[in-house]
């Protein structure tokens, strides 16, 4: 059993390894660009995590989403979130069910139980509902009438944002945010590529993507991605990245207390080294180096710090603060 497992793990490498060009192959036949946007959302599903998409409307988020779970043969569904969207309605409702015999309460699975679900505009609903998807999240489980009901593995939250209109939305607590391993931003394409997605798509249909793993694939290459070594320096960078954005600890830096309200908890070190793995394997290496930490502190970082009125006065974007913190924590600690 020792042999077979390792001849499969050296298997999950090698595959994880060739992943990054033959994903991209497919997924050019419908995405045009995002290169670093599509790197952060398989990095996220390579390590079991949820992500947060912001963008602006008709930037291809939902197909990206729904293209992924094609590449690994993953039951994708769409919840459109809405103010009168209840908590049933994500996770099921029981109803009474009658037979020539007996009458009996039967639980009616909602669209959670998928494999990825694409939580479309999240912050246009009620907290309540929030907090719902928020135990899926965390859980893998829904409770529905005292009963937990497991949900299907591999889960996965991609759950997007519309930046450009606010109004009637509820922010989403800093609890359910921190559950999301990364924040992605999705931008607006170059010319020559914006020109390319009009030709592409206003021709005919483009072709159909083929399936590279399956699920239980992916389930495999989650133990193999944890199982990448990482030295503890690096590790250390990595906390000491995530501790130096917190204002009013210990020799916090003057900027970090200037501009943030709050900084980043435990989760912004453990996603960091663990997306490391994952962007070490996909670029080809076997162990962890400082710049996998620092390529994946943005995304790591862009929702769990808070800057405040006088960084917002200033004109200081998350992106600004996050590159000053790079430019000041050293990957060697003594210097």
């Amino acid at each position: 059993m020792a042999t077979k497992e390792y001849e499969f793990e050296r298997w999950a490498v090698e595959q994880i390894k060739g992943a990054r060009q033959r994903i991209g192959a497919e997924l050019s036949k419908v995405i045009v660009g995002q290169q670093e946007v599509i790197e952060h959302l398989l990095i996220a599903v390579l390590s079991g995590g949820h992500c947060l998409i912001t963008g602006a409307p008709g930037l291809a988020k939902t197909l990206l989403v729904k293209s992924l779970g094609q590449l690994f043969h993953l039951k994708f569904q769409r919840i459109q979130f809405t103010p009168d969207l209840m908590p049933a309605d994500i996770t099921g409702t029981e109803i009474l069910q009658q037979n020539d015999h007996e009458r009996k309460m039967v639980f009616v699975k909602g669209p959670v139980f998928a494999n990825i679900i694409l939580a479309d505009e999240i912050n246009r609903t009620p907290p309540k509902t929030q907090a719902a998807l928020l135990e899926a999240m965390q859980e893998h489980h829904v409770t529905a009438g005292g009963v937990c009901h497991r949900l299907s593995e591999p889960f996965f939250v991609f759950a997007t944002q519309n930046p450009i209109e606010m109004e009637g939305t509820y922010p989403l607590p800093e609890a359910q945010l921190d559950r999301f391993m990364f924040n992605v931003s999705i931008g607006y394409l170059p010319q020559d590529d914006e020109v390319a997605v009009v030709r592409q798509t206003t021709t005919i249909d483009p072709e159909p993507i083929e399936q590279i793993f399956s699920g239980e694939d992916l389930l495999r290459f989650h133990e193999v991605v944890r199982k990448v070594p990482t030295a503890e320096d690096v590790v250390r960078y990595a906390v000491r990245i995530a501790a130096a954005s917190r204002p009013g600890v210990g020799n916090s830096l003057d900027f970090v207390n200037d501009w943030v309200r709050w900084g980043a908890g435990l989760r912004a070190s453990q996603y960091m080294v663990l997306g490391g793995k994952a962007r070490a394997l996909l670029h080809g290496r076997s162990h962890v180096k400082f710049e996998d930490i620092r390529a994946l502190a943005l995304p790591v970082l862009r929702h769990r710090v808070l800057i405040n009125y006088r960084a917002e006065a200033e004109g200081v974007v998350i992106e600004d603060f996050v590159e000053r913190l790079l430019n000041s924590v050293k990957e060697d600690a003594a210097k």
